[in-house]
């Protein structure tokens, strides 16, 4: 079988290794081969006569059989898109690389999360950008072996940054208590709150309140604008609404509890951890508080407070 040379190879490998074995210096092997010393230098090194691979050498970013089946088990087992599982498993698995970790799922045959029950992904809006300070609120029904409570949850567009809280009650005065604090607890001014039609949130058409509703006069104390969405148009208020399941499903909808308390611990410990340590896709895969903490370097005058003091959180 012939040789298969290097297209710019100037020596065959019977040169090579005629090279490697004399005993001649540099210089006359090379006047005998017409070639430089330098070739002759390079050959004489090498334990072989074949050519060398040319080009840097490849990067392997190759999973172990180990680190393949964590991350298989955790993308099934959580059904979360590529991005998500790929900033929880760099914990674990620090060189791990978006296009290594996709192709391992392809392997499998779980790049794809299922489709809805049409079988077509719902299509997708852009929210418009807004600058940090817009607040979705609202309110969802938890059952515990107590009984019923209500989780009223806070999210702010862009941050992402959350906060709830349960209540036994959903009243006008407990929504109002309830922006008190997140108003009071947050680094930064809020200059929007967005909710629906509720009673808990805004005057119904049959009511007359002297002063106002207590919602609309904390958005006032605070210089908050306060908006209503469209009636019977929930998805206007989309994140929270989103948020709330999320929290469903990281708590009620996944483990029962026989207190309120109980639950009450849980949610803020889970409120904590997605506050500042869930890397969000949105935010480029900052964190939510990381994320805060790169506004106030941007543009501190919007800012109360410096936030990277709140290192635990929004709740302590």
């Amino acid at each position: 079988m012939g040789q298969v040379l290097h297209s710019s190879a100037r020596t065959t490998q019977a040169v090579r290794r005629a090279i490697q074995h004399s005993q001649e210096s540099l210089q006359s092997l090379a006047k005998r081969y017409s070639i430089n010393p330098k070739t002759v230098a390079k050959w004489r090194k090498r334990p072989s006569v074949q050519d060398a691979r040319m080009g840097p050498e490849p990067a392997s970013t190759v999973l172990t059989a180990e680190q393949e089946a964590i991350a298989v088990a955790f993308r099934r087992h959580t059904l979360l898109a590529l991005d998500d599982c790929l900033y929880a498993l760099q914990a674990t698995i620090p060189h791990l690389s978006r296009s290594a970790l996709h192709r391992c799922f392809q392997r499998h045959g779980i790049s794809r999360l299922p489709l809805n029950e049409g079988g077509q992904s719902p299509p997708k809006k852009k929210f418009k950008d807004y600058p940090i300070g817009y607040l979705h609120i609202d309110f969802a029904e938890v059952q515990t072996e107590e009984g019923r409570q209500y989780l009223f949850v806070a999210i702010d567009r862009t941050s992402k940054v959350a906060f709830a809280e349960l209540h036994p009650r959903a009243k006008r005065v407990v929504a109002a208590e309830f922006l008190r604090r997140v108003l009071d607890k947050l680094p930064y001014k809020v200059h929007t709150v967005l909710t629906d039609n509720g009673v808990q949130f805004t005057s119904q058409p049959h009511q007359f309140l002297p002063g106002g509703h207590s919602f609309d006069r904390i958005c006032r104390e605070y210089g908050v604008e306060h908006r209503l969405t469209k009636p019977a148009h929930p998805w206007t208020n989309g994140q929270v609404e989103r948020m709330n399941r999320t929290i469903k499903e990281a708590t009620v909808k996944r483990f029962h509890y026989q207190s309120t308390q109980e639950l009450n611990e849980h949610l803020q410990a889970f409120l904590l951890a997605y506050n500042h340590a869930k890397r969000l896709k949105t935010l480029r895969g900052l964190t939510p508080h990381e994320f805060v903490c790169a506004q106030w370097q941007r543009n501190s005058t919007i800012f109360t407070r410096d936030p990277a003091h709140l290192t635990m959180g929004l709740y302590s």
